[in-house]
């Protein structure tokens, strides 16, 4: 007669053999299915351990490095907020704009917007010197 399953003979203490017979007593349940399913909980709470070991130290470096661009995420938020409110607050009481230096302003826009998205679409951000042919387009 073939089996998957082997046959093990091992001593429980007294405590224990209570457990296992007053479990085992359900009905449609056997000592063998209780021992079953304990050793593979325990054996799965081990290997999650060991997993845990293994992979703990990488993600608590990358926990570190995620903590450390939010913090400059933060920092250039407020860079970039600050100076919008000096921009606001030099260009305030300058004249109102002619005709030409409007167009000329809104020309420099559209090629920002169009040069963001440009960016965006090819999942890039800009480096920290924008390269020549980017400068001259802003040179009109």
């Amino acid at each position: 007669m073939q089996t998957t399953k082997t046959r093990h003979q091992f001593y429980l203490p007294d405590v224990l053999s209570a457990k296992l017979e007053v479990a085992a007593a359900a009905p449609e349940s056997s000592k063998t299915d209780v021992l079953t399913k304990a050793l593979t909980a325990w054996f799965a709470a081990e290997e999650g351990q060991a997993i845990e070991a293994k992979f703990g130290v990488t993600l608590a470096r990358q926990v570190k490095a995620s903590e450390a661009l939010e913090r400059q995420m933060a920092h250039l938020t407020e860079v970039v907020g600050l100076l919008v409110r000096h921009q606001l607050t030099m260009t305030a009481h300058h004249p109102a704009f002619d005709a030409e230096t409007r167009h000329l302003g809104k020309l420099r826009y559209e090629q920002f917007v169009r040069m963001a998205g440009e960016l965006a679409a090819k999942g890039k951000a800009p480096g920290p010197d924008p390269k020549p042919e980017i400068q001259q387009e802003f040179d009109l």
